[in-house]
């Protein structure tokens, strides 16, 4: 006997509208998320500035809180002040004397009043570029003028460049300055945004993972702001003092060098060695001095070679080189801001693949399987 199949014509009626009314809902949820992040973009890396410099300073907060009676809020207007003091108002004085100090050489240049010294012969044998140094260098001191006619375009393309630069600079140098004081404002009321995080972190991973990821997004911040941006300060600041102590010139603009470099993760030796070469060249320094300073300067210039692996990755429980890579892969894809982003992203993806390898199904059956108790038989 056929049986004529009658649809439930209510049934698929709820069902449809069940299905658009999803739809509906999912597409004003997107589009709610593209305009928040549209009316957001503008002040996006500012307040992951500020995310990352409370992240980092926030230990130090806490403890000078407790010193100071759990006042929050004082303690970070404290660090803000601090900070501004000490790291935001000289590098806005190097930025002004940059300046001036490339304006004053283009315009000694176009007027002829530069000077060149006379090579020392030892120039010419240094091995493979020395003798094509010491022609230039004679050149150069011979006829600067008519030097820097042929190089004219040169120069004036490398100075515009020159001061982009130092404006690019001036003002990464003013949003960092906002940045230390939104930073401020985040860890006066860390105790509420750390809730707010690790409930963020338990709704994405579930609650056994939750804190174990906002534990390890904490400790890789952390660990890239001293293991990259630390080292690349300090090691800045070594160089800069001996290169202040051995009266090199252009001592500002080197050092300004070195820490760029020290953050692309490029070694300071790139400087260190040049400086060395001058310090032989220009024969203003004893023979026991320029050995000295050419110890120190290649200490200096190696410092990151112990620094880093000391600092990076200190806390967080990934390999060094992962948290290295993702540093160097941001900072290739986004600049400095992505060093942060890239490091924390390429870690938790560690952590969670890893995870996922050791929560392997098959491997949890057949490990209980042999260690359930052979049955014996009866009687």
């Amino acid at each position: 006997m056929n049986v004529l199949y009658k649809p439930n014509i209510a049934l698929e009626q709820r069902l449809s509208r069940r299905l658009l009314d999803v739809y509906i809902r999912t597409g004003l949820i997107i589009v709610l998320t593209m305009l928040c992040y549209r009316i957001f973009a503008p002040f996006l890396s500012l307040m992951a500035w500020g995310v990352i410099l409370a992240v980092t300073l926030y230990p130090m907060h806490q403890n000078l809180a407790r010193k100071m009676g759990n006042k929050q809020g004082l303690a970070a207007t404290v660090i803000v002040i601090g900070g501004i003091v000490l790291i935001v108002f000289p590098t806005a004085v190097l930025m002004a004397s940059l300046g001036d100090s490339i304006q004053g050489s283009l315009e000694s240049l176009t007027s002829s009043t530069f000077k060149i010294p006379e090579p020392s012969p030892k120039v010419a044998a240094w091995p493979i570029v020395g003798q094509k140094v010491f022609d230039f260098w004679s050149r150069a001191y011979a006829d600067l003028p008519a030097l820097i006619e042929t190089a004219q375009p040169q120069i004036a393309e490398l100075a515009q460049v020159a001061l982009k630069a130092v404006a690019s600079i001036a003002g990464a140098a003013l949003m960092f300055l906002v940045s230390f004081i939104v930073a401020g404002i985040i860890m006066a009321f860390g105790e509420s945004g750390a809730e707010s995080t690790r409930a963020i972190f338990i709704r994405l991973f579930g609650i056994p993972h939750g804190d174990e990821f906002t534990v390890l997004s904490t400790a890789t911040i952390r660990a890239v702001a001293l293991g990259v941006l630390g080292v690349a300060f300090i090691q800045a600041i070594a160089v800069g003092l001996l290169l202040l102590i051995a009266k090199v010139p252009f001592t500002g603009a080197l050092t300004l060098v070195v820490l760029v470099l020290g953050i692309a993760q490029v070694p300071a030796l790139v400087v260190s060695l040049p400086v060395i070469g001058y310090i032989w060249a220009s024969g203003n320094y004893s023979t026991g001095m320029a050995a000295t300073y050419t110890a120190l300067l290649l200490v200096a210039g190696s410092l990151d070679n112990i620094l880093k692996p000391l600092l990076l990755g200190r806390g967080v429980e990934a390999p060094m080189p992962v948290v290295l890579l993702g540093a160097l892969g941001g900072l290739a894809s986004a600049g400095i801001l992505g060093m942060f982003v890239g490091a924390t992203l390429l870690t938790l993806g560690y952590q969670l693949f890893f995870w996922w390898v050791a929560s392997n199904p098959d491997v949890v059956v057949a490990e209980v399987v042999v260690a359930e108790p052979e049955s014996k038989p009866l009687g």
